[in-house]
């Protein structure tokens, strides 16, 4: 039996990603609500609450350094409790769209952007009712298998979009299964969070119906 983990705290959190003191307390803000809110509606598992720093902000924040500094919009597909498009929004990242059918879901997104002060555009909408444009990132989080993703961020792809999806012990299944129908360029980065998962940083996307491969990138 493995033994659990020491919860993650403010403090070590801090540590891990030298962020400023002005996110830190925006970050703790947005904290203190999600732990509120979640024992009212089902924002995160409850029994993630207790390391809410590690298994969520974290686990969010780990994509920031892997966007780019010129990108400018980014779309959070499915963005739930903001994870990870409005923790990426607090950390900096200039025009974040977070997408999320859930009524109640988007009501908690709009209060936690008035509370941290973070700017962001909520699209109370099913994905494939937002109009569709080119963004710079499109980020996901236990959203869907990647071949479904992919369908779902088509209609925000453009020539140089990058794809920043968090995926599970089942990445490599959906890697082949992805290959049927769409050529990938693959880099996989380990996740901070979770030992068995992964990030997906994807390029280069598009459809090949005949063949579809994907490419993964030297490390």
């Amino acid at each position: 039996m493995s033994r659990s983990r020491t919860p993650l705290g403010m403090g070590g959190f801090a540590k891990l990603t030298n962020v400023s003191r002005e996110t830190l307390d925006r970050l703790a803000k947005y904290v203190e609500l999600l732990t509120s809110w979640n024992r009212r509606i089902n924002l995160v598992g409850r029994d993630t609450i207790g390391d809410v720093w590690r298994r969520h902000i974290l686990d969010s924040a780990q994509l920031f350094p892997l966007v780019p500094r010129e990108a400018r919009s980014l779309v959070d597909l499915g963005s739930g409790a903001g994870l990870p498009g409005l923790v990426l929004a607090i950390m900096g990242v200039p025009e974040v769209h977070l997408i999320e059918s859930d009524g109640k879901k988007a009501v908690f997104l709009r209060e936690a952007l008035r509370v941290t002060g973070a700017r962001a555009i909520v699209h109370a909408q099913r994905i494939d009712r937002v109009s569709g444009f080119a963004a710079d990132i499109v980020t996901a989080r236990a959203l869907a298998p990647l071949p479904e993703l992919l369908a779902i961020s088509e209609r925000f792809l453009g020539r140089s979009t990058i794809c920043l999806f968090l995926k599970g012990r089942m990445v490599d299944e959906e890697l082949t299964d992805a290959a049927k129908a769409w050529h990938i360029r693959v880099d996989r980065q380990p996740s901070l969070t979770d030992p068995s998962g992964c990030i997906l940083r994807l390029e280069a996307i598009a459809r090949d119906p005949r063949a579809g491969s994907f490419r993964t990138a030297t490390p």
